[in-house]
Order: C-alpha cells, then sequence, then structure tokens
C-alpha cells in the first residue's frame, strides 16, 4: 500500500556515497510518487538502478531553476507527487532545492522531509571538534572581492565553522583560511561512506603542507574550529592558576611565593592570583 499523499513534495535524502545507506521509508517515497525531480538525472538514473526502480525524472538544477521549478510546480498542482532529490545527500543543503521548497512554500503546497544522509553533520561528528553551536557556510565564492568579504565576517565567529569544497580548489581554500583566520584546527574529511573515506585531523598550516605533497581527491568537507572566547579562556587560565598556587602553598609556600610560581607556569597575573588566594584564604 502507497503511503504517498497527492500533490505533496518530497524532500528525499539520498545515499553521500554508500548506497547501502538509503533508508527503507526513502525507497518507498521514491517507488510510489508520480515523478523525481534530479539534480544530475545520471546520478539518480545510477540509485534507480540500485534499487530496481523505474521512474520519470525531470531535470531540476541550477541553469534551470525557473522555467523547470515551474513545471514541477504546475504538477504537483495538479495532484502529482513529487520526490525531490539532488545528487547526494540532502536536498536544499547548498543546492537548488531550497528555491523548489520557496516556490511550494508561496503557493501553500505540502512538504513532507525523509531524512537521512548529510555531509556537513557527517563530517562534524567525525571532526572531534565542538558540535553544541556550528555554523554552516556552504562553499566559498570564486569572486575574489565576495570570498574575502564573506571570510572576514567569520574572523570573530566562536561557533565551529564547516564548508564544502571541490578537490581542484582545496588548497586555495585552505590557504585563505590560514591567511584571514589564522592556524586553526580543522578536520579534513572527504569521500565520506565511500571506500577512500579519510578523515585527517591537523592545522590549517600541516593540511597546506600535507595537500601540496598528496594530490587532493575526492570531494572535501571542511570543520574548522571557532574564534577562542577570550574571556572563557581566561577564566579557565585563571582558576587554573590558582588551583596551582593553593598546591603550591599546601607544599610549603608561602602564599606570596606560591602566587609567583603560579603565574610563571600559567601565564596569569602574579597580582591577581595573590589578591583571590588572601581573599579565600
Amino acid at each position: 500500500m502507497s503511503n504517498i499523499t497527492p500533490g505533496v513534495l518530497y524532500l528525499v535524502a539520498t545515499p553521500i556515497g554508500n548506497l547501502s545507506d538509503l533508508s527503507t521509508r526513502a525507497a518507498d517515497i521514491l517507488r510510489d510518487v508520480d515523478f523525481i525531480a534530479a539534480e544530475d538525472t545520471r546520478v539518480t538514473r545510477k540509485l534507480l538502478l540500485f534499487l530496481g526502480i523505474k521512474k520519470p525524472l525531470v531535470s531540476y538544477y541550477k541553469h534551470n531553476i525557473k522555467s523547470s521549478g515551474e513545471k514541477i510546480l504546475t504538477r504537483i498542482k495538479n495532484g502529482e507527487s513529487c520526490a525531490l532529490v539532488s545528487d547526494a545527500g540532502t536536498p536544499g543543503i547548498s543546492d537548488p532545492g531550497e528555491e523548489l521548497v520557496r516556490l511550494c512554500i508561496a503557493e501553500s503546497i505540502c512538504i513532507n522531509i525523509v531524512p537521512g544522509a548529510c555531509a556537513v553533520v557527517s563530517a562534524l561528528t567525525l571532526s572531534g571538534l565542538k558540535a553544541e553551536r556550528f555554523t554552516f557556510e556552504g562553499f566559498l565564492s570564486n569572486d575574489n572581492k565576495k570570498r574575502k568579504a564573506h571570510l572576514d565576517e567569520l574572523k570573530t565567529e566562536k561557533r565551529t565553522m564547516v564548508f564544502y569544497e571541490a578537490p581542484h580548489k582545496l588548497l586555495r581554500t585552505l590557504k585563505d583560511l590560514l591567511i584571514t583566520l589564522g592556524d586553526r584546527n580543522v578536520s579534513v574529511s572527504r569521500e565520506l561512506t565511500k571506500i577512500y573515506e579519510e578523515t585527517l585531523r591537523m592545522s590549517l598550516s600541516q593540511a597546506i603542507e600535507h595537500f601540496e605533497a598528496t594530490a587532493p581527491r575526492g570531494e572535501f568537507t571542511l570543520v574548522i574550529e571557532g574564534a577562542v572566547d577570550l574571556e572563557s579562556d581566561t577564566e579557565s587560565k585563571l582558576n587554573e592558576g590558582v588551583k596551582l598556587a593553593r598546591s603550591f602553598i599546601d607544599n610549603g609556600l608561602s602564599s606570596g611565593d606560591a602566587a609567583k610560581k603560579a603565574a610563571a607556569e600559567t601565564g596569569c597575573s602574579r597580582n591577581v592570583l595573590y589578591k583571590i588566594i588572601i581573599a579565600k584564604s
């Protein structure tokens, strides 16, 4: 029995590499809709062949957004059901699908999500960097002015940042990130869920050195640590200094000498440490 509702747009996440990652529900939706709107029909046809599905495909990509989008919209308004897919991952994330979603919202057309793989989340969870707050920055522009403006906006961004990048542009992007953001930690994931999946965790300068020696291959997702929260970092360092000073006092040093020694080891102010120790003694 079909779970499809007429006149609905289904956003169907497809595998980012391993075809076996497609959910049972996603396969059922692709099998039962009236037609599928695909970013690249050749890529989607391979997926459908793997699933044993024959379904009409409509090309919908960045160069025909307006013309194809209106045709898709008309068919849905006339009661047909449509599954929107991207080449890989969740449609609407850094691809033309977001425009079709907006068209459907404007026409009060029902939109259902069929969740699944997303390179942003996959790379973020593999990175080991802070994931409680992050920002997705997509692809950097090829235009130098727009590119610089985008990166300049991120200099003080404290959240972890995620970027997509093509192999032939990777080194340029890594170098621009180093120049603008400084030598931060970066996690570089490529070919996620595929045979040659790899995640490298290092500094930006080390990543540049690595990919200058090893030609980049595959599609990349970069995860960059955010700007250091100076206030939080200072507080943490101060707490460490106080704790260390108290351990010196427990071992027989005077408050003054303990503050001096702890300050030398942690970089905290001797006077500040001494005042805190005296106030809490």
